[in-house]
């Protein structure tokens, strides 16, 4: 490992119980419920996760583990006075703040360009010591680049498996597919530990009976409107007024069009 540049703590000293957590910059909401998932396992572990701070997976790591009081390496493309992308400000401070570290290999005010991102995959790579995990990848995406110099470095590799309709889970499904990657439902299938067991209740108090029967077909898979009217039964009009209820009640939650059960 060459010698890095950093802003906050020595990524060497952090990086001793660690897994790079890559992915799609085109994140769903199943790509986020999983980094939260995953993100609360290994900070409860005391593993630091380290990605390259770009775009949806990435940023979502990071976020996620300073909100859960971990310690995370931010990667960059570009140098440590270059904040890319720039939104990402308030991020940069939190992660020094929390404790963590903020690294690249070239000079402090080197501008980003596309072939850095990929060269930088090695540093994510070979920072961890517990391997790599790919959450949410396109055919052609970057991350798989990631999974292959891990490979390389004779890391393991992991992969969270996707819907077979999602064009973001195709590179997870196939590293799993081809045995290029462990299968990971958990943190527990990399940490080697008892799974934590996360349950939602039957029923909500405080439901009335049209309410309870929308949060149980929930429970089976997310829906949009159209299907959970289709399921129930029912005025469309009067169920979408229901969901709304139950959206500022908080037992569900929407995103993209469909209804999700709140954790």
């Amino acid at each position: 490992m060459k010698t890095l540049h950093f802003r906050g703590v020595d990524p060497y000293k952090i990086n001793k119980k660690s897994i790079a957590i890559v992915g799609s910059r085109r994140m769903t909401r199943y790509g986020r419920d999983v980094v939260d998932r995953f993100v609360s396992e290994f900070v409860a572990n005391g593993v630091t996760t380290i990605s390259g701070f770009m775009y949806g997976v990435d940023t979502e790591v990071h976020q996620k583990t300073v909100d859960y009081g971990g310690k995370t390496i931010a990667v960059f493309g570009c140098g440590l006075n270059v904040i890319y992308p720039s939104e990402n400000k308030k991020l940069y401070d939190q992660i020094i703040e929390g404790g963590g570290s903020i690294v690249s290999e070239y000079e402090d005010d080197a501008k980003p360009h596309l072939w850095k991102f990929p060269q930088r995959n090695k540093i994510v790579a070979g920072l961890a010591t517990l391997g790599v995990l790919v959450i949410e990848a396109g055919e052609k995406s970057g991350s798989l680049i990631t999974a292959g110099l891990a490979r390389k470095m004779g890391k393991k590799v992991y992969a969270v498996p996707g819907a077979i309709t999602s064009s973001v889970s195709v590179g997870c499904n196939n590293l799993i597919k081809s045995k290029n990657a462990f299968m990971a439902t958990s943190a527990a299938d990399i940490l080697k530990i008892k799974p934590t067991v996360r349950s939602l209740p039957s029923t909500v108090h405080d439901l009335n009976d049209i309410e309870n029967r929308i949060y149980k077909i929930l429970q089976l898979e997310p829906m949009n409107l159209d299907e959970i009217a289709l399921k129930i039964g029912g005025d469309i009009v009067e169920i979408g007024s229901t969901l709304s209820i139950m959206s500022l009640k908080n037992p569900i939650t929407e995103s993209g069009g469909k209804y999700y059960l709140s954790e």
